[in-house]
């Protein structure tokens, strides 16, 4: 069996990302389950004014993920086991001085690279400086150390799918529109080099070019770039920027001579099974936004009802790339760990939404919120309206049936102000309230739209089940006490409870309390 604990003391990481909602319960698991590794090298950019040491002490170790972890910890806390690097990914040599790279050679024997950006549709080159750029300058380093690297990816690589992903299926040459494995049409090198020229062309027609600061882009220069990224996605089959930068960068990994790696998938990474504590989660993760429209009293959804979500605990995700670093250096790995929980716990998105809505209306019990006004009725809201599962088509006409009756009331309380103002009769507070009503409703409709609009391809289009058969092996690999540690058991999620419980509760005690009221649907 492997012994995670002996491993660890025995060899030194270089750990990118340790200041994102995973990388944050990666840290926390390691000091709290192995504290006698024998030591971590942590890359951070500076922030602002603060210098790496200082951003990682006062804004990773003070994070309520490790609150309870140093706490425990107190004076034994290991601060001279850990050594903190000035550097960004995006740049040559990850950034670091050549004296930095010369003091770790021979010493790190793997880097996890958690790093990375998560951005749907972002402009096509910010998505390459960390997913693609970032990738390469990482797999340089880790040769250049002599060390293995850990690669986190997205099990959405993937792209178009219906049904069951393998994680047999090859890397290199890999594109979702892809005709067998005979299909030679894709080379990410050729992608790679196309697209950076095409980036060049467009900055080169725009006036950053003409600018001395380019990080000053105009917004019609971010339209096209981020346009860019969404054709050349398409065209390949992947359903956003963040999936296809994602595999170019497994590509890349792959490729790449005299690397041992490993690359691991999570699905959708979401709050806290039980570590460090239970609904523990981060920023507007991937099914926040779904979670509070649900709340908010959203009825018309347009999903598959039996497909299920494939959603994953962070600290599952956690004990798995801890798990899989562990085989990885004692040369016991597979190339790919997919991460889900579908294949062994299904959880139909029917049954999420029809679970979210009944939570909703338990919170909306007893309280004195139905108003029966103009916005309710422009909403579509009554009381004991029930929630439907619909086509695109069919939400996309009851979203301009929405705007198109927002824009007549807005006239119609637009004349009516002004037939009471020349009368000079009262109701101007009254109109007011209600012109600012319209307006909030017309902000969330487009809020709703877009949001539903990038989701459609993860809860309508496609049906993902990911298998997860390697990270089962690598598991059963450990001693009992180590999967005690180190758990994976998706199989073992009551989701109701989970959903209920750890999801709704979490995001509303540590997703932006401003966020919350301003996403949340009043009815």
């Amino acid at each position: 069996m492997t012994d995670i604990d002996q491993t660890f003391r025995e060899h030194e990481l270089l750990f990118t990302g340790a200041n994102g909602f995973l990388g944050k319960v990666i840290l926390a698991l390691l000091l709290d389950r192995f504290p006698n590794f024998r030591h971590l090298h942590i890359l951070l950019r500076p922030s602002g004014e603060l210098p790496p040491a200082e951003r990682f002490f006062k804004d990773v170790l003070n994070s309520p993920a490790l609150a309870s972890v140093t706490e425990h910890r107190g004076d034994g806390f290991p601060r001279n086991r850990i050594s903190i690097w000035s550097g960004d990914i995006s740049a040559p040599d990850c950034g670091l001085e050549p004296e930095d790279i010369d003091r770790m050679a021979g010493r790190v024997d793997l880097i996890l690279n958690c790093a990375g950006r998560v951005d749907f549709f972002p402009a096509i080159d910010d998505s390459f400086s960390s997913n693609v750029d970032g990738v390469e300058n990482i797999a340089d380093l880790a040769k250049r150390l002599g060390a293995k690297l850990l690669h986190v990816s997205t099990a959405f690589v993937c792209g178009e799918a219906d049904g069951l992903i393998e994680e047999s299926e090859p890397i290199l040459g890999y594109y979702p529109h892809r005709r067998g494995p005979d299909d030679r049409s894709f080379d990410h090198r050729e992608e790679l080099r196309h697209v950076r020229e095409l980036i060049r062309q467009i900055y080169e027609s725009s006036d950053a070019n003409r600018r001395e600061d380019r990080a000053r882009r105009s917004r019609e220069l971010v339209q096209r770039l981020v346009a860019l990224g969404k054709q050349r996605a398409a065209n390949w089959g992947w359903v956003n920027t963040y999936t296809y930068s994602k595999s170019l960068g497994e590509q890349i990994i792959q490729a790449a001579e005299g690397l041992d790696s490993a690359i691991v998938r999570p699905a959708i990474v979401e709050s806290a099974w039980r570590f460090p504590f239970p609904g523990w989660i981060e920023g507007g993760r991937t099914a926040a936004p779904l979670v509070l429209m649900a709340l908010g009293g959203l009825k018309d959804w347009p999903v598959r009802e039996d497909a299920p979500l494939e959603v994953i605990p962070v600290d599952m995700v956690a004990s798995a790339i801890l798990t899989v670093s562990a085989l990885l250096l004692q040369n016991r790995h597979e190339l790919v760990y997919q991460l889900g929980s579908a294949d062994m716990n299904p959880f139909p998105l029917g049954s999420i939404v029809t679970l979210l809505d009944a939570e909703a209306r338990k919170r909306k019990n007893g309280e004195e919120v139905w108003s029966r006004g103009l916005t309710d009725w422009l909403a579509g809201m009554r009381r004991g309206s029930r929630i439907r599962f619909v086509s695109s088509e069919e939400a996309q006409n009851r979203r301009l049936k929405l705007r198109r009756d927002i824009a007549r009331a807005e006239r119609w309380l637009s004349g009516a102000g002004r037939v009471l103002e020349k009368m000079g009769l009262p109701g101007e507070r009254w109109m007011g309230g209600f012109n600012t009503e319209l307006r909030k409703l017309d902000l969330q409709a487009k809020f709703r739209e877009q949001t539903l609009d990038q989701y459609l391809p993860f809860v309508l289009q496609n049906r993902y089940i990911f298998e997860c058969e390697n990270i089962r092996i690598a598991h059963s690999m450990l001693s009992k006490a180590d999967q005690e540690l180190l758990p994976w058991r998706p199989e073992n999620i009551n989701w109701k409870e989970y959903w209920t419980k750890n999801q709704i509760e979490g995001i509303e005690n540590w997703v932006q309390p401003e966020a919350v009221r301003e996403w949340t649907f009043k009815i």
